[in-house]
């Protein structure tokens, strides 16, 4: 896996390719002089942790042969008041849509989250990561 990363203009606007050529605009805070021409690399790792568990859930239900006819998740997080900011707690809320089973989104929800989101296993074991879930 290889990402590339450039410089866009002088102030924290940043342009990351990935190995198909698919781009992600990248600032900083306005606070600290970021333009708002991109995402912020927490909110990235946050969009992270919601795509990776969102293809791992979307997987695990679909091998469950549970009928998902839409989905959203809302990930929200506290930051410590250290140097650099640093997560202290992320809270996944997964919405699903369809003829789903309760006990088989939990069960499912908890693969993601403890065996097979690389993402969320790649983050620093002092964040508590959390879910809730909502089946309409």
């Amino acid at each position: 896996m290889k990402v590339n990363l450039k410089r866009v203009n002088n102030a924290f606007h940043y342009e990351a390719l990935n190995a198909d050529n698919i781009k992600v605009d990248i600032d900083a805070n306005p606070a600290i002089g970021g333009e708002e021409k991109g995402a912020r690399p927490m909110e990235l790792l946050l969009m992270g942790v919601a795509g990776c568990a969102s293809i791992d859930l979307g997987l695990i239900l679909k091998k469950q042969k549970q009928e998902l006819t839409n989905y959203e998740v809302e990930v929200t997080a506290q930051r410590n008041d250290n140097v650099a900011k640093t997560f202290k707690a992320i809270n996944l809320h997964f919405m699903l849509w369809g003829n789903l089973e309760t006990n088989k989104v939990e069960r499912a929800i908890e693969l993601t989250l403890t065996k097979y989101c690389s993402v969320a296993l790649s983050l620093d074991t002092a964040i508590e990561i959390t879910h809730t879930y909502t089946i309409k």
